[in-house]
């Protein structure tokens, strides 16, 4: 998939903090387990919208965002064009497609969305959710209302859960965060945490946010900066979803599946919130928490 070339990036939306390792101080999430099996329980937890601050929370005050290191975007990122060459850029490109969308959506229901920005980080970061390394994959902090990505976690998803890739992959993971963040602002994020299990709150808060992701998939062209979607585009986006499915999660590293665990949703839950989203363009077809099946 290609961006409009002409479209006019707003890189403002993107603070990139790669190479700094700010406010860390030696913390880090406090978390049960150990080892290969702590780190695969937290990475299954975390992939594709847990939430950092359901783990270990610092004061809960969003963290100063002038960080050491800090790179601007501004000069690299303005174009479509650039973002068709530069995977940072392709970055804020999403991010500027994802918000241009709900904005628009919440005008139209009366409602005012509040941007959330996105940053760029390696290694380690501080957040309003505490402390986090880049092992934990891209999240939502409900605190600081930012989204953390870590580039390299898209050579993981080849490389490691064997997706294979592609732009709209990328489209789907930030959309996908964007959604945590609408629920966020629609009081939906509340409460999803400790309730784990197959039709539990926590797999449906993130089919949730795989359906919003779907959904601004089919409205993506329509927000001036992304070409027609192909159906390959949205195969790269399906093949990203079942990636990370709980159950495919627990057999790689397991050797074993159980629903009983699950906090994201399995495979096929994933895809099917996603088409649901992308097949319907409406918000009001992602209620998964009345949905009798998931």
């Amino acid at each position: 998939m290609a961006f409009d070339p002409n479209a006019k990036l707003d890189p403002s939306e993107v603070r990139d903090a790669r190479g700094s390792t700010f406010g860390i101080g030696g913390r880090g999430l406090a978390i049960g387990g150990g080892g290969a099996i702590g780190l695969v329980i937290l990475v299954a937890y975390l992939l594709l919208g847990g939430n950092i601050g359901d783990l270990g929370r610092s004061s809960g005050v969003a963290p100063d965002v002038t960080y050491p290191g800090h790179q601007d975007l501004s000069q690299e990122c303005q174009t479509g064009a650039d973002a068709n060459k530069k995977e940072e850029c392709r970055i804020v490109g999403y991010v500027d497609s994802v918000q241009k969308y709900w904005s628009d959506e919440f005008a139209h229901s009366g409602l005012r969305y509040e941007k959330a920005q996105t940053v760029l980080f390696s290694d380690q970061i501080d957040t309003g959710c505490g402390a986090a390394t880049t092992e934990v994959g891209p999240f939502y902090c409900p605190v600081d209302q930012f989204v953390y990505l870590d580039l390299g976690f898209f050579d993981e998803l080849k490389t490691r859960f064997g997706a294979r890739g592609g732009s709209l992959a990328e489209g789907y993971v930030v959309a996908h965060e964007y959604g945590h963040h609408v629920q966020d602002l629609t009081g939906t994020l509340s409460g999803s945490s400790g309730q784990q299990g197959a039709g539990g709150r926590s797999v449906r808060t993130e089919l949730q946010a795989d359906c919003y992701a779907g959904v601004w998939a089919h409205n993506a062209s329509s927000t001036g900066f992304l070409q027609p979607l192909s159906q390959t585009d949205i195969n790269d986006a399906l093949d990203a979803a079942a990636a990370v499915g709980d159950d495919r999660i627990q057999r790689e590293f397991q050797g074993r599946v159980n629903p009983e665990a699950w906090t994201h949703g399995s495979s096929a839950q994933r895809q099917r919130w996603f088409t649901t989203g992308y097949q319907s363009g409406d918000p009001q077809a992602c209620d998964t928490f009345n949905a009798t099946s998931l």
